[in-house]
């Protein structure tokens, strides 16, 4: 236990660590059957399967386990990680934290994942949901989706609809105005201004939810859920189509958003590697291939 947090705030973060680590496992089982479904045209060679590395934290307590799968017919790379810490904050960090304040001890878990498709035809996506508690737990976290072709990252694309349908009825399931206002906090958060576009088509976003932690908890359960339904959904349409030279250097200059986009303004980037995270799991979310014109 760590001085100065609640006995229950310990207990809600084993309950959201546990919840976590499930989910984790599950879309690694998802994940490794869509890479054996693939079509053999289009994708030869062997299905590939997650490589699990645990990692110990370099400061404070606690660590988390690192998922990595690369090399794959489907999906050339992905980073699926689960962590839970326990450490100090910096007083800068503690005051700008729900019930921080003075209180610089705290807990967290999490589960965050970045899947880099083969296919330029197959949207990259990204999913993460956390607990972090000082005196006060709260969650955040969300889902995007990162179409790789200009016809797909348009607002009435099917990819772009059934994404944000299955996101909205995760939020509708627990606040009417859940999804409005988590649509636009996304499309904010994920917008590069030194580029003046958009990382993708968006999802939702959330921080800092404190309402209540059963509420809480299980909208972010829903969150999921709703993931780990709708992503494999839409890779198993598109994973149909063959693609072109010029889709695949499409691909790769897109691609080059994410680069930007994780080391100038990711806050999950930077809380991790001010805090002492994993650095081979922080930055796994980097493409293996990419390219600036």
């Amino acid at each position: 236990m760590t001085a100065d947090i609640p006995p229950a705030i310990e207990q809600q973060r084993a309950a959201a660590r546990a919840w976590f680590e499930s989910l984790r496992d599950r879309i690694c089982t998802e994940i490794e059957l869509l890479e054996r479904e693939a079509p053999d045209a289009l994708f030869p060679g062997a299905p590939a399967r997650f490589d699990f590395r645990p990692w110990t934290r370099k400061t404070g307590s606690g660590g988390g386990v690192g998922g990595f799968l690369s090399g794959g017919r489907l999906f050339e790379k992905i980073g699926i990680h689960t962590s839970s810490a326990n450490g100090k904050l910096s007083p800068e960090m503690a005051r700008a934290m729900p019930g921080g304040g003075s209180q610089l001890d705290y807990v967290s878990t999490s589960i965050s994942l970045i899947m880099h498709p083969r296919s330029p035809r197959v949207p990259t996506v990204h999913m993460n949901t956390r607990f972090l508690a000082t005196s006060v737990g709260w969650f955040g976290g969300g889902a995007d989706l990162t179409p790789m072709l200009p016809d797909q990252r348009r607002d009435d694309a099917p990819d772009t609809v059934t994404f944000h349908k299955a996101m909205q009825a995760a939020c509708d399931a627990h606040d009417p105005g859940y999804y409005t206002k988590f649509k636009a906090w996304a499309d904010d958060y994920f917008f590069l201004p030194h580029r003046g576009v958009a990382r993708g088509v968006g999802g939702i976003f959330y921080d800092q939810l404190s309402n209540d932690f059963d509420r809480d908890f299980a909208f972010t359960r829903d969150v999921g859920e709703a993931f780990l339904s709708v992503y494999p959904r839409i890779v198993r349409a598109r994973m149909q189509e063959a693609w072109t030279d010029e889709e695949r250097a499409q691909q790769l200059e897109t691609r080059g958003l994410y680069v930007e986009f994780n080391l100038l303004y990711d806050k999950g980037t930077m809380f991790g590697l001010q805090t002492g995270g994993n650095t081979e799991t922080i930055l796994s979310s980097m493409p293996p291939m990419v390219s600036w014109r």
